[in-house]
């Protein structure tokens, strides 16, 4: 690794000569390689060149920049990257070399993940001398939890106000993220990275270890190992701001340039019974909305775990669906359920809000009169004992109508969980909903509902919306030794725990849509929970996910670990295996060919209107390496979840989620050698002097072409 480059967002000096000067000083002496470096600086520019000189990090995520209504938040670099000299810190006294007493300023940091905190960030974003940060990943979880979300989450979108229950706003009796720091609501102005893989984190430690650490208290000789991050973003200011830009751009130019997206996707959504898609429901017709979340956020871009605050809930939904879709008497039931896996909720409610937009526009089968009552699974799998808490809004429970529906529901759901290991804690009225996205539904309509989760006040979850909501964070733990297919089938205790959950909330379900009948044979399957955390949380390319999605879907079940980030590309990969995972737990496997299956229109008695019908891969045959493909039909749907503000145009909307994500050019990492800021210029100097020989050489030669290649003539030539 040899390399010269001085390039800071203070100066930016290109020394690809240089580069070749560190390894040929060492290995021929100065002068002579300084005369060699030269003639062969045309050679290093060439790319084999380039990966002898730079060592790239391939395993990073950025933290990027999102915009809304109002602010900008996240990270950039420069637009040709920042450059730095690589100083460990590992614990805060490290910083004082950083900030006060190293000689070689612009720094770039790797920063432990343990000091990853908003006391740390605010030392560093007032300072000039740090260039740029990457932070490792704490081993094991930090104890004392990292949340870098909001202490009260989405605030002012939810159905709290100073209109509706002012004394509830902005977390005034419950702040509901006690360990949120903010920090994923920063604006830096150098870029941060994640370190994701060990072994290039201990590259760099090595490179530093061998050129960066101070002797004595003094700064260590060049050459020295630097690090260069890119991730310039496009957007500024505000979604106001970048979206006017989009507009002027797409108006008046031949080839405009989009600097922003807004953050979209598709919400999934199924109904106990069929409905036809293409008309609107029956006004009379009742339905239960079954909801929760299905994406996660955490400071850095497309990591989102979300083992609680999203893939706990939206499983233990699943298998309740499964559970119930499963009864014999279901089809007998009065009311109706809609199970909703909502995208974007933690962007200020992006899914829900989209959702009541369009029931009140008659955008939507389902209007919010059909909904007789609301059912949602929060964060649940960090439960004390057994106890799940049942929460209500305390304003529409003042309501003389509203208030024995609610009453009802909670004596259903309490009922439905005796003899089982859950127990139903109603919280008292003196509280407000937690962050949900029922409140959504609340602000358009006074619907009894409740939401459910596993904390009382506060959130269990220490590690709310960062990096380390993680399958350990929710206790999952496998024997050593096991193969991928053997960690597949194996059935964790938080996979028992969760199913004791999903099989209390199908028999509430039950009974609350016009169940009579004895519920013990309603039952979640532990194993169906096991496959499922297995794939939303460690390896989404197993062999139960490749056997339900359709052929052309396969590409999605990458190796990496899975993520539940909403982005602006959809379907993400979540949303599109929620919906094949719901086909298959609550489909109906159909005899149709493959031609029949993509174009139901071709077979007889297919309600396309009722059903969606999907061609999916199949499980592998056992003699053979090729699978055995079939056809599922469901009632499974998707609905767009795009903000309505992008709908109206209104990017300075109050009332609906505004945020947008910037577009970049680049997303890279390297680390070099760089060298001292003397060598760079006798570096230039040399060059340019050998520059202006080369010119006053090629003028000389020029002007006496004629003699110095003139052709001799013939002495033996006679003329006449």
């Amino acid at each position: 690794m040899a390399a010269v480059e001085r390039a800071g967002r203070r100066r930016g000096m290109t020394a690809v000569v240089g580069s070749c000067w560190v390894s040929l000083q060492a290995w021929c002496g100065p002068l002579p390689a300084l005369l060699l470096a030269v003639l062969v600086a045309g050679s290093c520019e060439g790319n084999s060149v380039e990966r002898k000189i730079y060592i790239p990090l391939n395993k990073t995520a950025p933290c990027v920049r999102l915009l809304n209504a109002t602010h900008q938040i996240g990270c950039q670099s420069s637009i040709s990257g920042d450059t730095g000299v690589i100083h460990v810190v590992e614990k805060e006294e490290d910083l004082n070399w950083v900030l006060a007493d190293g000689p070689h300023p612009p720094y770039m940091i790797l920063l432990d993940g343990n000091l990853f905190n908003r006391k740390v960030m605010q030392q560093l974003k007032g300072t000039s001398r740090v260039s740029g940060l990457a932070v490792s990943i704490a081993k094991p979880n930090p104890p004392q939890g990292f949340s870098p979300g909001l202490k009260c989450p989405n605030d002012g979108f939810g159905v709290y106000s100073k209109d509706y229950g002012p004394q509830y706003a902005h977390c005034n009796r419950t702040v509901w993220n006690p360990m949120g720091s903010g920090l994923s609501y920063e604006d830096f102005d150098f870029p941060i990275f994640l370190l994701e893989d060990a072994n290039e984190t201990q590259v760099i430690k090595q490179c530093y270890q061998d050129h960066n650490v101070p002797t004595d208290g003094s700064g260590p000789e060049y050459p020295l190992c630097a690090m260069q991050l890119f991730s310039h973003m496009h957007a500024v200011t505000s979604t106001v701001t970048c979206m006017r830009r989009n507009s002027i751009q797409n108006t008046f130019s031949i080839n405009p340039e989009t600097v922003c997206d807004p953050l979209l996707d598709y919400n999934v959504w199924s109904t106990l019974h069929p409905i036809n898609s293409s008309e609107k429901v029956d006004p009379k017709k009742e339905f239960i909305m079954v909801a929760t979340r299905i994406d996660s956020h955490s400071f850095f871009w497309n990591i989102a775990p979300g083992a609680e605050s999203a893939v706990s809930s939206f499983v233990t939904h699943l298998a309740a669906a499964e559970a119930l879709h499963k009864a014999s008497d279901v089809h007998l039931l009065q009311r109706n359920i809609m199970f909703t896996f909502f995208q974007g909720e933690t962007f200020d409610y992006i899914g829900s809000s989209r959702m009541v937009y369009d029931m009140e526009k008659d955008k939507f089968p389902l209007r919010l009169e059909n909904i007789h009552s609301f059912v949602e699974l929060n964060q649940v799998a960090l439960r004390n004992g057994s106890i799940l808490w049942m929460h209500t809004d305390p304003v529409s429970r003042l309501n003389a109508t509203v208030e024995p529906q609610i009453k009802n529901l909670l004596d259903i759901l309490t009922n439905s969980s005796v003899g089982a290991n859950v127990t139903f804690q109603e919280v008292g009225f003196s509280q407000s909903l937690p962050p949900s996205s029922f409140q959504r539904f609340l602000r358009a309509r006074h619907i009894p509902g409740v939401v459910l989760t596993d904390h009382q006040a506060s959130f269990q979850n220490r590690y709310y919306q960062s990096m380390y909501d993680t399958p350990e964070n929710i206790r999952m733990q496998y024997p050593e030794g096991l193969s991928p297919e053997e960690t597949l089938e194996y059935v964790t205790d938080t996979a028992k725990s969760l199913a004791e959950v999903a099989t209390v909330v199908a028999r509430a379900l039950y009974r609350l849509a016009g169940g009579a009948n004895d519920t013990s044979a309603i039952q979640a399957d532990p194993k169906t929970i096991t496959q499922m955390l297995y794939g939303f949380l460690i390896k989404m390319n197993n062999s139960w996910f490749q056997s339900i999605i359709k052929p052309d879907l396969k590409g999605i079940l990458g190796d990496d670990v899975p993520q539940h980030y909403v982005a602006v590309s959809s379907p993400v990969n979540t949303t599109y295996l929620v919906q094949y995972v719901l086909a298959n737990l609550t489909g109906t496997v159909v005899n149709l060919t493959k031609e029949e299956c993509l174009n139901p229109e071709k077979a007889p008695n297919a309600e396309k209107e009722m059903y969606d019908y999907a061609w999916v891969q199949g499980s592998l045959d056992p003699n053979s390496t090729s699978r055995v493909p079939y056809c599922v039909r469901s009632t499974v749907r998707l609905s767009k979840a795009l903000s309505p503000a992008f709908e109206l145009r209104e990017w300075g909307s109050t009332e609906y989620s505004t945020w947008t994500e910037s577009r970049w050019k680049e997303i890279r990492a390297r680390i070099f050698l760089v060298a001292s800021k003397e060598l760079e210029i006798i570096t230039l100097v040399v060059g340019i002097a050998i520059l202006v020989f080369s010119l006053v050489a090629t003028h000389f030669i020029n002007a006496k072409a004629d003699v110095l290649f003139s052709i001799p003539r013939d002495p033996g030539a006679v003329a006449y």
